[in-house]
């Protein structure tokens, strides 16, 4: 069985990759239907819809440098909201940053506490993309960058962009859906250069 991931590590069948994924199916299995579910599946768009779910997958890979999977949610947002990509495409230079930032409670995590970019998405950007998605991008940005700082407040920012409690669910979960892609993704990529 392929999948997505598969696919973007370019994992043939039969391969020794692809025997080491076969021996844990649930993981492959489960690792697509939540791809299906959050970001393919048509039920439900009323959470966050197909360009909503297309841009944040796109946004969060992009930031991450994760190239490959950022083409493909490229992709699917090209066929849902061309004008929405081509705004996204513009907003990323600025967005773009190495992290993690933010600040431990004071204690002796402090050491590590480090300031860096705080970005909220430009007049250009919002005008695109509208107020909802912005807040979404500022959020994945939060989570992507500053996850010591992600705090009630800026659950409330999405609250108050017109997300209902249930999108902001979905939100927060394709932003950590996808960050685990990057991540599985990139050690897959690692262990087909060393079999």
């Amino acid at each position: 069985m392929s999948d997505l991931i598969d696919s973007l590590v370019g994992i043939a069948p039969g391969s020794p990759l692809d025997a080491l994924r076969a021996k844990r199916p649930v993981a492959r299995t489960d690792a697509q239907a939540t791809y299906d579910g959050l970001v393919t599946a048509p039920a439900d768009l009323a959470r966050a819809s197909a360009a909503e779910r297309a841009a944040i997958g796109y946004w969060v890979a992009a930031l991450s440098r994760a190239d490959d999977l950022a083409a493909h949610y490229r992709a699917l947002l090209d066929d849902a909201d061309p004008d929405a990509r081509i705004a996204i495409d513009a907003a990323l230079p600025g967005a773009v940053t190495t992290g993690p930032y933010g600040a431990y409670p004071a204690g002796p995590l402090s050491i590590e506490d480090e300031d860096g970019l705080r970005w909220s998405a430009a007049p250009a950007l919002r005008d695109a993309v509208g107020r909802r998605l912005s807040a979404a991008l500022e959020h994945a940005h939060l989570l992507t960058y500053r996850p010591r700082d992600a705090s009630p407040d800026a659950l409330q920012a999405l609250l108050d962009a017109g997300w209902s409690t249930d999108g902001v669910v979905t939100v927060s979960q394709l932003v950590a859906f996808t960050h685990f892609q990057l991540r599985v993704v990139a050690g897959l990529t690692v262990l087909k250069e060393a079999l």
